[in-house]
Formats: structure tokens, C-alpha cells, sequence
């Protein structure tokens, strides 16, 4: 049965066997299911009907940061240890630039990542930004919660690393690594990019270059000052736990090309997992998550309207009558609005 022609119940049945293949360790349905969500509308709706309904639960890590960080050959790397370290089905989403011919992903982070590739323990997917900004796609969320769904623990994905990305993917993530360059720049000018407001664990990968120990102090001293002055988001957040201390992101050294602090790296992973699950703050972050995940789809849905309004015949005289002094802008949008309002 084609799945993409039979909408309804007969679909959802059929995406639930889906599911169970894929949990079982069938890449092809769990491929067939992600390329669904990508196609966006009625087709990834399908899935989340059913990922989202799903008890599955993994831990998601975000990898970003600017272009040309090691983030790719860091999450390679991150990948062996996590492997050997009795991980047994990781996943990774790597959010590629998209391509100006094909709109699909350039795969450049998939390439990177071939010595997994006989792996099968390890899935790896990459994704078109699709020209969104901060080149996190509104399907990688919904991604992400599949490839839980299907059992994969944890979920790492790594982001093009412009814009406005490092915000989207502290909202997607349990835990968010910020990877950096020694002579990363002015400190300042990088607090105010939101770089240690959203970190959970900050990296300073090719660390055996010149200037690493002093991007490490530099990194330590401002979280010195804005933990004294209780102004980082850290610092505000109250634990649900009676005894327990806020998390303060640990600044580490990476040389990814040799493996150098990638087991450090881990560990630090897992120490937030425990972190998240005792203070009660990773409950707090999955219902933000899913917050987040409503009015995504609900903006797509009105965006859809709007587009349908713009179209209409009463859209173009009112333009016509702002444009000739007839009207005005609000009385135009709340005669649109009671238009739409009565047409539901």
C-alpha cells in the first residue's frame, strides 16, 4: 500500500507498522518516514500523529557554532565515543546549506561522516536548511522527535552555524554545545550573538592552535562575571530540586582531528543528561519544546490563510480603496478579519 496516496485511517495504520519496522532497526522505513516530514503539509502531520504519541524518549544534543569550527569532524568523533561508551542506535541530523539548484541539502556533513557509514548503529540524515533562517528548517524538530520515537539515544544535530540558528537550537535541544576557534574574537561582541546565553557546554575546538588557552580564559571570565552578577540565563533558572546546583556551562578544550577531549566532551554530555533529569529542568525544557513545536505549525497554518485572504477578490478593492484615500491600513485588516472569521 502506498501510504502517500491513502490519507486517513488506512495511512496512520500503515505509518504505525512503519514505525514498529522502523524501531526494529529498518532504515528504510525510518528514511521513508523523515523524507515525509521534510515534504512538510499532510505528509508530516501523518508522521507526528504518530512519533508525537509515542513514549520513546532520547537525549537531543545541538552542535553549533560558526562556519569552519570542526563541528562536523567533532560530532564524527563524538559518534565513535558514544558508540564505545555502549550507545547502541545513535542518530545524526546534519542541517546542510541548501543547494541553489536541487533546493535539496549539500550533503558536505554526511560526506564528512562516511566512517560510520557501515555502522549500523549509527543513522545519519542530512536535511536542507531550505533557505530558513539560521538554516534550521521547521522539519528538523519533528525529525528529531521521530528519530526518538524510533529509539535512537541520543540525537545530535548539527547546524550550519549562521544567523539566528544558535537561538533555534537551544529551543530544539536538551543540550546545546557551542564549538568555537581559538581567536574567536571580541568577547564582547560575542556575549551579545547570545553565545553564552544559550550554551550548555562550550568548546574550544582546534585547541592545539595558538590563542586557545586564552579563549578559554576569556570564556571562564565572562561566565565568572555574569554568574556574580546573576544575570546569565543559567544563573536565573531555579531548580526543582531542593539540593541541587545550577548548571555552569564547563568550557572545554577539543582537538577534534586527533580525538583529543572528545571523551571529556561525553562526559560532559551525559553529566547534563543527569542534570536535566534530577533538577526537573529537562521537563521544564520539553514542555518549551513542545510549546514551540504548536506554534510552529500553528504560524505555518496562518500563513496559509493569510496567503488565501491575500488572494481574494476583497483584498485587492481594499488596497485599491487604501490607495486612493477611501480607507486605511486597520480598517482594511479588520474588515478582512471579519471577513475570514464568518467564512470559517
Amino acid at each position: 500500500m502506498n501510504v502517500m496516496n491513502r490519507p486517513g485511517e488506512s495511512a496512520n495504520r500503515s505509518l504505525e507498522d512503519m514505525m514498529l519496522a522502523a524501531v526494529e532497526g529498518d532504515r528504510l522505513a525510518l528514511a521513508r518516514m523523515l523524507t515525509m516530514v521534510e515534504r512538510g503539509g499532510d505528509s508530516s502531520a501523518e508522521v507526528a500523529r504518530v512519533s508525537y504519541r509515542s513514549k520513546q524518549r532520547g537525549q537531543t544534543v545541538g552542535i553549533t557554532g560558526a562556519p569552519g569550527a570542526g563541528k562536523s569532524t567533532l560530532v564524527e568523533k563524538l559518534i565513535s565515543v558514544a558508540r564505545e561508551g555502549g550507545k547502541s542506535q545513535v542518530a545524526v541530523i546534519a542541517v546542510d546549506p541548501t543547494s541553489p539548484f536541487s533546493g535539496g541539502a549539500i550533503l558536505g556533513d554526511r560526506i564528512r561522516m562516511q566512517s560510520h557509514a557501515g555502522d549500523k548503529g549509527v543513522f545519519i540524515r542530512s536535511m536542507a536548511s531550505r533557505g530558513h533562517l539560521g538554516g534550521l528548517s521547521i522539519a528538523v524538530p519533528e525529525a528529531m522527535r521521530l528519530l526518538e520515537a524510533a529509539g535512537m539515544d541520543p540525537v545530535i544535530v548539527e547546524t550550519v552555524g549562521v544567523g539566528q540558528v544558535e537561538i533555534e537550537v537551544a529551543s530544539a535541544t536538551d543540550t546545546t554545545v557551542v564549538v568555537l576557534n581559538p581567536g574567536w574574537g571580541d568577547a564582547i561582541q560575542a556575549n551579545k550573538a547570545g553565545i553564552l546565553e544559550i550554551a550548555d557546554i562550550l568548546v574550544v575546538n582546534k585547541a592545539d592552535r595558538p590563542g586557545a588557552k586564552d579563549a578559554v580564559r576569556d570564556l571562564q571570565q565572562m561566565l565568572d562575571m555574569a554568574f556574580s552578577l546573576g544575570i546569565h540565563p543559567r544563573a536565573m533558572t531555579k531548580s526543582t530540586g531542593a539540593s541541587q546546583e545550577m548548571w555552569r556551562p564547563p568550557v572545554l578544550e577539543t582537538v577534534a582531528s586527533t580525538g583529543e577531549g572528545i571523551p571529556e566532551l561525553w562526559s560532559a554530555v551525559e553529566n547534563h543528561r543527569v542534570y536535566l533529569e534530577e533538577s526537573g529542568e529537562g521537563t521544564l525544557r520539553r514542555r518549551k519544546r513542545a510549546e514551540r513545536s504548536i506554534a510552529l505549525v500553528l504560524e505555518a497554518e496562518m500563513a496559509k490563510q493569510l496567503e488565501r485572504i491575500r488572494s481574494g477578490h476583497m483584498y485587492v478593492s481594499l488596497v485599491d480603496a487604501t490607495e486612493s484615500g477611501h480607507s486605511d491600513p486597520y480598517e482594511a485588516a479588520e474588515k478582512l478579519m471579519r471577513e475570514a472569521d464568518s467564512g470559517r
